[in-house]
């Protein structure tokens, strides 16, 4: 489970980079996070629990900027999505026990997270990638 001074979405500019949370891990888990503190980063998938069930577009505007083209929704990062699952790399500051405190997760507190894995450069990073012409680095890195 999240824990984080966020309660609802925030507006662009997100700022999700300056946000620190707490992720608590069930106590009966607590083993499962030997060493994983020495890694820097993590990759955190978490349920977009708080997300309207409502019929979802097929076809959307990357970051809701109508000035990008109309793309098919698995093409963007949209939160509005079939399965709300989401993901973030993000800064493991420090555990203790069963929590991990991380710097840029976005998502609200009292989120529940699904899965933790360690982020490992070689594996998690495709070499030779490419990207459509309308991706913009995000502004939060």
């Amino acid at each position: 489970m999240v824990s984080n001074e966020i309660r609802k979405p925030p507006e662009p500019p997100y700022g999700w980079d300056k946000v620190v949370s707490r992720i608590e891990i069930v106590p009966g888990l607590t083993e499962a996070l030997d060493s994983l503190d020495e890694f820097s980063h993590i990759i955190v998938l978490y349920w977009m629990d708080r997300l309207k069930p409502e019929p979802q577009p097929l076809k959307v505007h990357p970051r809701r900027d109508p000035s990008f083209p109309l793309v098919g929704l698995f093409a963007t990062r949209a939160p509005k999505r079939p399965n709300p699952i989401g993901k973030a790399t993000v800064r493991l500051l420090k555990r203790e026990r069963n929590v991990l405190t991380v710097s840029g997760l976005d998502a609200l507190d009292g989120t529940p997270v699904i899965d933790i894995k360690p982020y490992l450069p070689g594996y998690d990073s495709a070499a030779n990638a490419r990207t459509p012409s309308w991706v913009t680095p995000h502004p939060e890195g």
